[in-house]
């Protein structure tokens, strides 16, 4: 029987799987925040679906950074970032409810928004709750539709929610959303591997 991608997540968190993540990703992740902190002399940050906070560590330690909060659902992943991690701010919150105290200059996620049966609906909440204006919003994403090798990824995790949607979709919820300058484009390319699609756009 399949399970939720929390579930899932937090057996990931008990086994230390997500260290491996962790290394899968920084690649993709450090390209991203390369191209969104570009030119900030300063910014408050938040990373959707943060995990065990690995890149919340990363970001706090840039001087332009004033602050950076994670949250995800999964409350393994969670503790065991605050365990890690005691100067920055996590909170176990599900993404579509949970609103942060103060709104902010850029939100990155990580291999997380499709996990949701209404992406559309998660990128239309962090716009109007999460983000100040003139802000910018940054997503990755090894799960959709051109990345054919993907496809399976549901069967092999055993996740109940995976939304395999193409490129041209994630551009349109962000444009729905009311998101400007939107972009895509992606990382990594090799054979048989189309490489993760990075979405961005600002408030």
């Amino acid at each position: 029987m399949k399970k939720t991608p929390v579930e899932v997540f937090s057996d990931w968190a008990k086994v230390g799987k997500d260290f491996g993540m962790q290394q899968g990703h920084k690649n993709s992740v450090e390209k991203m925040l390369q191209f969104a902190t570009k030119g900030l002399k300063k910014f408050s940050f938040i990373d959707a679906g943060c995990g065990n906070g690995w890149v919340i560590r990363d970001v706090s330690k840039l001087v332009e950074c004033t602050n950076a909060t994670g949250v995800d659902g999964s409350l393994d992943m969670i503790m065991k970032a605050k365990d890690i991690d005691r100067n920055n701010s996590y909170f176990c919150r599900d993404l579509l409810e949970w609103k942060p105290k103060d709104k902010v200059d850029l939100v990155h996620s990580m291999e997380v928004f499709y996990y949701f049966k209404n992406p559309l609906k998660l990128i239309s909440h962090i716009y109007d709750n999460w983000l100040k204006i003139n802000s910018r919003l940054i997503i990755g994403m090894d799960f959709y539709s051109e990345n054919k090798v993907s496809h399976s990824w549901p069967e092999k995790t055993g996740v109940s929610i995976m939304e395999l949607l193409p490129e041209n979709t994630w551009i349109k919820y962000f444009k729905e959303s009311g998101f400007k300058n939107v972009e895509s484009w992606r990382i990594g390319k090799s054979e048989n591997w189309e490489g993760t699609l990075v979405v961005t756009g600002n408030k």
